[in-house]
């Protein structure tokens, strides 16, 4: 996976304010670092941002000894490819969260291939599944949209997915390539949240543009567009809420938040990024129809993945929603984020 566009460009002058009403900031930005890297890296899907980053077959292991060890090892158990193997690989594999539907589907597909063929070996349809499924997830690395003079990116999903961890993970990831992130706290709904940006901001050396509990979102994001321009930041990266009153009012509030990055930064925003919870599996998935039925999400991070025992949804997600996965988080440390390599991720299922 590679991020595109590093070109370094000065910053332009501001645009004129949106119609909505702007109320005093209280900027939180620290002093930018003097040793950021300015130099361009690529990023290739499967190397690491720093050598203590665990990777992405260390993030499956939960995954690998868990329910979809019992699907792998349906194949080294059961080798006589009769009717009861194909009833049990379809249970174990709907265990394993890939869901009815795409679970339906690859055994279906598996079984024709088997009729055509026939398989002489068990490993032979275990490595005819694997290439199913990474089919289903495309052999294209997602790549992220980082244009210059500045990149926006609007990060949304409901609360506790592990949304304002993400961004701190992205941030330090692009801190780290050169990139000269800020971030704004546009989830006012709740003061924790603002809190607890603001600590990442901290911990990671990140410039953070907030406003009190309960601002106009708007106001803060427009604030923020302002400061990064001001300040030459190339990277602008907007939390946002994942609940307010009712699912209407928070659709709302973030298509109001497009309309002022819109009008601050022509085509932005650049990316639109949903975080989803693998843990939640199939729950995530519904979050994930809410959401792209909505806001035009362009990719999404899947966070905790070294928690969960299943990781099967990432192949329903894939299926039902057509959408990138653009980054994978693999565990609690600053650099246990990695740009999602399909191969990668369903060679490390089968090891």
């Amino acid at each position: 996976m590679v991020f595109n566009h590093f070109r370094r460009s000065q910053p332009k002058e501001p645009p004129a304010p949106p119609a909505e009403p702007s109320a005093p900031s209280q900027d939180q930005t620290a002093a930018p670092p003097d040793d950021l890297v300015e130099t361009a890296i690529p990023v290739v899907a499967g190397e690491r941002s720093s050598e203590s980053g665990k990777d992405i077959p260390q993030s499956l292991e939960r995954t690998r000894g868990g329910i979809f060890g019992a699907v792998r090892n349906m194949f080294r158990q059961r080798p006589d490819l009769n009717e009861a193997f194909w009833d049990e690989l379809e249970e174990r594999m709907i265990q394993a969260d890939l869901g009815a539907h795409t679970t339906a589907d690859l055994v279906d597909e598996l079984r024709s291939r088997h009729a055509r063929q026939r398989f002489t070996t068990a490993d032979e349809a275990q490595e005819a599944l694997r290439d199913s499924m990474i089919a289903l997830l495309g052999n294209e690395r997602a790549s992220l949209n980082l244009p210059e003079p500045m990149a926006v990116l609007l990060v949304i999903g409901v609360n506790g997915v592990g949304k304002t961890t993400s961004i701190a993970k992205l941030a330090h990831l692009l801190t780290g390539l050169g990139r000269k992130p800020l971030l704004v706290a546009g989830d006012t709904f709740r003061a924790a949240a603002i809190d607890q940006l603001k600590i990442w901001g901290e911990r990671t050396r990140t410039p953070v543009v907030a406003q009190s509990p309960g601002s106009d979102p708007g106001a803060v994001v427009f604030d923020g567009l302002q400061a990064a321009t001001s300040r030459g930041r190339d990277t602008v990266i907007i939390d946002t809420a994942g609940r307010l009153h009712t699912k209407i009012n928070l659709m709302e509030e973030l298509s109001k938040m497009r309309r002022i990055i819109e009008r601050q930064v022509p085509g932005a925003p650049h990316e639109t990024l949903l975080v989803l919870d693998a843990v939640t599996g199939q729950n995530g998935l519904m979050q994930a129809k809410t959401f792209a039925e909505s806001v035009g999400v362009t990719g999404l991070i899947l966070s905790k993945l070294d928690s969960s025992a299943k990781g099967g949804v990432v192949f329903s997600i894939a299926q039902e929603l057509k959408l990138p996965i653009k980054f994978i988080g693999t565990g609690e440390q600053l650099e246990d984020f990695a740009p999602f390599d399909p191969q990668a991720f369903s060679a490390a299922l089968f090891k």
